[in-house]
Order: C-alpha cells, then sequence, then structure tokens
C-alpha cells in the first residue's frame, strides 16, 4: 500500500513538473518573438538613442 501512495505521489509530481515545463516552452517562444519584434523595431533610423539598448550604434 506505501508503494502504491509514493507511486502516485511521484506520478503526479512528475506530471506536473511536465505541465510546468510545457507552458514554460511557450512562455519562451512568447518573449522570443517579442524580443525579435523589438530589435528589428529598434533598428529604425528613427529610433533615436534607443538603438544604443540594443548594443549596435
Amino acid at each position: 500500500m506505501i508503494a502504491l501512495v509514493i507511486l502516485v505521489l511521484l506520478l503526479l509530481i512528475l506530471g506536473g513538473l511536465g505541465f510546468a515545463v510545457h507552458v514554460l516552452w511557450y512562455v519562451l517562444i512568447f518573449a522570443v518573438l517579442l524580443w525579435l519584434i523589438g530589435f528589428f523595431v529598434g533598428g529604425s533610423p528613427t529610433a533615436g538613442s534607443r538603438r544604443r539598448w540594443y548594443g549596435r550604434w
């Protein structure tokens, strides 16, 4: 009985971790897309001093 309870707890923990990692992939993709949009918008000639924030001159 104790082994069954431990097995169920392990499955719940690992299942929750898998869901959290899956959600983090979506967060990562969203953050990369925002960074790319900001990088290309910040590269316009009218951006002025904002271009230095990306390390480009």
